[in-house]
């Protein structure tokens, strides 16, 4: 039991009104009202005002630096954007007042969690701070922290999955880049954008499964993925939701899920500028995070999107002044016969063998995606498919020819072709990670729509940015914060890609980069599709850096550029969102904010 700590007689106090004591490592609050004594904490839980400066009036107390009001008996706030203030036991003998410095009410882990819930259902972003500020020092997984952010997002946002739920995702899967501070600010920036995109969206409710009152009666996964394709295709969502949930409750595997949802989502081409197919391997992917059991809410949240999506092949630049849609469903008839029976091939350094001039290494691979001829590298896509060169293999490297259009990416087009080269890369990078969890012929088709895609910006590298070569300095790498001083500056695009350059061709280590550069994000309030190369250009570099080759430094350093020169050409913003997970920081830290610098 804790050492009672002697505030004074009862009637000094009263004289008084208020007075502090100390309590361990923090201050205590003792006021009197009538005869009633009560202590706080003298840190006011919004921003760190000192409480005792306050005032307390018909058992109000309120803070006189944002007017946060707090019962003083039990501490709770009766602003939503305030938490609640610790309380502590008072006890009063022979006219003399002591307090108890364990209180009432300790912050515990469970308590944040639930806060957590509430700033995202109010869509408060300090709030929402805190929470993972004080979560992340108690230890807590940072995927128990996502999955608080998806159950949020995939219920109460009757739109489903859009956006938000993207950010969260991709930031979780980057985490191991970045320190501490980083993590923090990436699950922080990942459940506002949530929080933000479900602000009165609507709860969503599930339609429920296709009932199954015995084993006669369950159909077949054939016949549900056929009736899923189906609604899919007439834009039902609602008949596609129940077909879904009834795939899973049959305990079908995430590798059936996935293919019966990509087969839907790939009859069409490039649907939704790629959003649509990226969208579902993020699902995927965090569901692999947290757990099958979210597949219900998780994957079904995908479905109203379906109802409004583009689809490419409707479209003219799909169709003239080439035709790429005939070639392309010649192609798709092709896959079957070449696919069927095949596995993927136990190397990643697989290449289409000779084939006349068909022959191709991976540099060669990327160079004919990035030309002007389309109909040949349909052609050279489906002769290295009968070749043996496995379909992630081919989907790595369309790809990187989708990055290089990144890395190529000249100023001088508009300001807003940053995101339609980013569109590219983005769902080009989805294929090549939904192919990792199942090989389909259906989702083979979109390694075709993204090379066509690849092809349809070429116009985005005309003129073509040149790539940097180092500068020629002496002694040891640059200090990675050096970047982070020159994208303080609107329009340092090249300057930031001859840094990046410089620094990895004198041997700079790359893990305090991409920390730097993961950095050089999460302090911006970012739009959204900057999230997404950030996330993709590290997952791409993770998967080529397995490799031992001189293309292989082509590919690293590709991704590298690609990703600096798109980063800096979205700073510096006002970066309101960072500062205030960084005020969330430092009153973790007991520091003074209302105290000059």
């Amino acid at each position: 039991m804790a050492e009672m700590i002697h505030v004074g007689s009862l009637n000094t106090l009263k004289e008084e009104g208020a007075k502090i004591v100390k309590g361990g490592s923090h201050a205590i609050a003792v006021f009197v009202q009538g005869n009633e004594v009560y202590a706080v904490d003298n840190r006011c839980p919004h921003m760190g005002f000192p409480l005792h400066t306050g005032s307390l009036c018909d058992g109000i107390l309120t803070c006189h630096w944002h007017h946060a009001r707090f019962d003083v008996k039990s501490g709770g706030t009766l602003d939503p954007w305030a938490d609640d203030v610790p309380t502590y036991p008072v006890e009063i003998r022979n006219g003399e007042v002591s307090v108890n410095p364990i209180p009432f009410n300790k912050v515990t882990v469970s308590k944040l969690r639930e806060r957590l819930r509430e700033g995202l259902e109010q869509s408060l972003s300090l709030v929402i701070a805190k929470a993972v500020v004080g979560l992340m020092e108690a230890g807590v997984q940072p995927t128990e922290i996502a999955k608080v952010g998806v159950e949020f997002g995939t219920t109460h946002r009757q739109s489903g999955w859009r956006s938000g739920l993207t950010i969260l995702t991709a930031m979780t899967n980057i985490l191991p880049k970045l320190d501490k501070t980083g993590q923090i600010l990436a699950l922080y920036q990942g459940l506002v954008h949530v929080a933000r995109e479900s602000s009165g969206m609507g709860t969503r409710f599930l339609l429920g499964s296709l009932p199954v009152t015995n084993e006669m009666n369950r159909q077949s996964f054939e016949q549900l993925s056929e009736w899923y394709r189906h609604c899919v295709e007439v834009r039902d969502s609602q008949g596609a939701e129940r077909v879904l949930l009834t795939s899973i409750e049959s305990g079908f595997s995430n590798e059936k899920l996935t293919d019966m949802m990509m087969t839907a989502i790939t009859d069409h081409f490039y649907i939704d500028v790629g959003h649509s197919l990226d969208f579902h391997n993020k699902a995927f992917e965090i569901i692999e995070k947290i757990g099958d059991e979210h597949r219900p809410y998780v994957l079904s949240s995908l479905l109203p999107g379906i109802s409004n999506v583009s689809r490419s092949e409707e479209s003219h630049s799909w169709q003239s002044p080439i035709n790429l849609v005939k070639p392309l469903k010649e192609a798709f008839e092709e896959l079957p016969s070449i696919l069927q029976g095949t596995e993927e091939l136990p190397s990643i350094h697989a290449t289409a063998p000779s084939e006349g001039n068909l022959t191709l290494d991976g540099k060669s691979m990327v160079n004919q995606i990035l030309s002007d001829d389309p109909l040949k590298t349909i052609e050279v896509l489906v002769n290295s498919l009968k070749s043996g060169v496995s379909p992630t293999r081919l989907a790595q490297l369309v790809t990187l020819a989708a990055a290089e259009r990144v890395a190529r990416f000249h100023v001088q087009n508009d300001f807003s072709d940053w995101i339609t080269v980013l569109h590219t890369f983005t769902h080009a990078h989805a294929v090549h990670e939904s192919l990792h969890r199942s090989t389909s012929v259906e989702l083979t088709r979109a390694i075709f729509h993204g090379a066509m895609s690849v092809y349809l910006d070429r116009f985005l590298n005309t003129p073509s940015a040149r790539r940097p070569k180092p500068a020629e300095t002496k002694g040891e790498p640059q200090n990675p914060a050096e970047l982070l001083d020159i994208m303080n500056e609107q329009q340092q695009v090249a300057e930031s890609a001859r840094w990046v350059i410089t620094y990895l061709g004198h041997g700079g280590d790359k893990k305090p980069l991409f920390n730097t550069l993961g950095h050089a994000l999460l302090r911006e309030d970012a739009e959204f599709h900057t999230f997404q190369m950030y996330e993709a250009a590290m997952v791409e570099h993770d998967r080529w850096e397995k490799e031992d080759s001189e293309f292989v430094d082509y590919a690293l350093e590709t991704l590298i550029l690609a990703l600096t020169r798109y980063l800096a050409g979205h700073a510096p913003t006002a970066r309101e969102m960072p500062h205030t997970a960084r005020i969330a920081m430092r009153l973790h830290r007991g520091e003074k904010l209302f105290e000059d610098e």
